[in-house]
């Protein structure tokens, strides 16, 4: 065994060779693959003068990736993750140790009581409506102090009418606007608290607005003035898109649930389905009774043989969303050299993983959405068109060739056709897919002469 050891370290005589290390691509041979894609030389110059601009940013998203990675790995360990967690279950799902055991590393991470994380919830969408249907009841009052809510959520709520809304329970909604400058409106949010005020509902994210993304920071300040006036009430947070942009989650700083979807951050790419409620043990046993039925709450539920995407989708979450947050860093200092209106801007901080860019056209919208399209490693070859989709009030464009269906922490873009013509980028499982898709956006811009090439002068 020595002597085999000494062969493959030390060849020697007529057979021996001498090994070398496999040299990196060069910049030229990097371009070329850039060209055989339809980068043009100028849009690559462009992209890669924005991006000797950022290194300071990036070094930043990556120290805080590190402290999340450690939090998500601490969470495992502590809770004794091993690989019986993996394998699933069937039929009721009774004693099902990984279900369990992942929901314990939830609630772990996002420091709560308990965790409901199940593959049965479908969306999104469907984990902010079970949070809400499960803890409210007829007569009580929803408020949300941040604004309208995404689009999904108006026949949820019932703005717009819809079959099995709140409002068809006798649930009232009541809105306050967030002020001109973004900030809360605390005189009028004080005065629609009342008796009847059950849930206030916080949704962290834009949404198809062009309103801040809110800090962690800010929504805790916004949760302790609430609770200082009806300490009783349940502060719930739409935490889609921004888990693990930040080194604290909005459960950190008072939110009695946080609520999100597996297909976005916390999934980490892998997840093929699925959503997530974390918070109070009363509120998470409130929405796994109306999940599965009252008296079976969090007993049943089959895993169904999913579980290690669950597991190693959280895993790789914190490196997957500091890549989606490069992109959307470089998006935005692409886009706003180039002239248009983005939120957030260049140079502010991060709070979730969206970009808004406003392109003043439906032909502009169009264009962004076509160029992801082609980036894409799944159905490059298809041209997304605006189309009646489900829940929203307008034609919708999406641009999303995804590995898992309609997952927006993979590079995808979307946006409705109508004024301001905005369009909102997310995701990419990795930095450099992210970086290749804003290229490729604007190699279409250009291609479809929404806008001219010597709006990409080297400054």
């Amino acid at each position: 065994m020595d002597m085999n050891i000494k062969d493959i370290r030390k060849p020697d005589g007529p057979q021996a060779h001498t090994l070398k290390p496999n040299p990196a691509s060069s910049p030229a041979e990097t371009e070329g693959l850039y060209t055989s894609l339809a980068i043009s030389p100028q849009v690559l110059a462009y992209g890669e003068q924005i991006i000797e601009g950022l290194k300071d940013r990036f070094g930043q998203i990556e120290r805080t990736a590190e402290y999340n990675q450690l939090k998500v790995i601490k969470a495992m360990q502590e809770s004794k993750v091993s690989e019986a967690c993996l394998l699933g279950t069937t039929g009721y799902g009774y004693n099902d140790l990984g279900r369990d055991t992942l929901e314990e590393v939830y609630a772990k991470i996002f420091h709560t009581e308990d965790a409901l994380v199940r593959p049965q919830i479908t969306c999104g969408t469907h984990a902010l409506a079970l949070a809400l249907m499960s803890n409210l009841r007829p007569g009580d009052e929803l408020l949300s102090p941040v604004g309208k809510p995404y689009d999904t959520l108006e026949e949820v709520i019932g703005i717009r009418p819809s079959r099995g809304s709140l409002a068809e329970y006798g649930i009232t909604y009541r809105q306050i606007d967030l002020l001109p400058d973004g900030c809360f409106d605390y005189e009028n949010i004080r005065k629609a608290l009342n008796g009847k005020t059950r849930i206030v509902t916080i949704q962290r994210s834009k949404g198809y607005q062009t309103r801040p993304t809110l800090s962690v920071e800010k929504i805790g300040e916004l949760i302790s003035f609430i609770k200082e006036i009806k300490p009783d009430v349940i502060c719930m947070v739409d935490n889609c898109y921004g888990e693990f942009v930040e080194i604290m989650e909005p459960s950190d700083v008072g939110a009695d649930m946080v609520v999100g979807s597996l297909i976005k951050n916390p999934g980490g790419g892998l997840a093929p389905t699925g959503g997530y409620i974390a918070g109070r043990k009363d509120c998470i046993e409130n929405a796994a009774c109306r999940l599965t039925s009252p008296g079976l709450a969090k007993e049943v539920g089959a895993s169904l043989g999913i579980l290690s995407s669950f597991y190693q989708g959280l895993f790789l979450a914190p490196t997957v969303t500091a890549g989606a947050l490069k992109g959307a860093i470089f998006a935005a200092n692409c886009y706003e050299k180039l002239g248009f209106c983005v939120i957030p801007n260049g140079k502010e901080e991060r709070h979730d993983i969206i970009q808004a860019v406003t392109l003043g056209s439906p032909e502009g919208v169009i264009a962004f959405c076509k160029g992801i399209q082609a980036a894409a490693p799944v159905d490059s070859f298809v041209t997304p068109e605006p189309w009646d989709m489900p829940g929203y009030d307008s034609q919708v464009i999406m641009a999303a060739g995804a590995f898992v269906s309609g997952s927006s922490i993979e590079l995808s873009a979307d946006g409705p056709i109508k004024p301001p013509y905005a369009v909102y980028f997310q995701g990419g499982l990795t930095w450099f897919h992210a970086k290749f898709g804003i290229m490729k956006s604007i190699q279409q811009l250009l291609d479809d002469h929404v806008i001219s090439s010597d709006r990409l002068k080297i400054v």
